[in-house]
């Protein structure tokens, strides 16, 4: 029976299984984030699982809250020759960002960590209008 190219059933199985994207992708890095809006504020739940709360930090410029974590951990097991079998964890860093405005500073926002959750608390502050168009009379 002829089989499509991409079943490629001359190689191991399990060879195409764990290359296959879906098994390929590291959770770690996507930091993952719920976003609530309050009446006075936003609520951000962020995964960042594996990491603790020394591996994190935040940063605000220029209205950009930047949430970063890194690992400077590695566990890996090795075979009785030293060579690394299978390494599915990740170690490295990441980081994402999210627009907050000019007006927020560091003190006004609140962050907290649990059991891989990062939870940041924004307030909304408001943004200063810009007065009415004032036309001009062409002559």
């Amino acid at each position: 029976m002829l089989f499509p190219e991409r079943f490629n059933f001359n190689n191991n199985l399990f060879d195409d299984f764990f290359t296959d994207p879906v098994f390929n992708m590291t959770t770690t890095n996507r930091m993952s984030t719920d976003i609530k809006e309050k009446d006075n504020g936003y609520e951000l739940a962020m995964e960042v699982p594996g990491f603790d709360k020394e591996d994190l930090k935040l940063d605000l410029e220029d209205g950009y809250l930047t949430v970063s974590a890194e690992h400077n951990k590695t566990n890996e097991e090795k075979d009785n020759e030293g060579h690394l079998i299978r390494q599915e964890r990740y170690y490295g860093n990441t980081k994402r960002s999210f627009y907050v405005g000019d007006a927020v500073t560091k003190e006004d926002i609140q962050a907290k960590y649990d059991k891989g959750i990062l939870n940041i608390f924004v307030p909304k502050k408001e943004v200063k209008k810009i007065e009415d168009k004032q036309l001009i009379e062409i002559q």
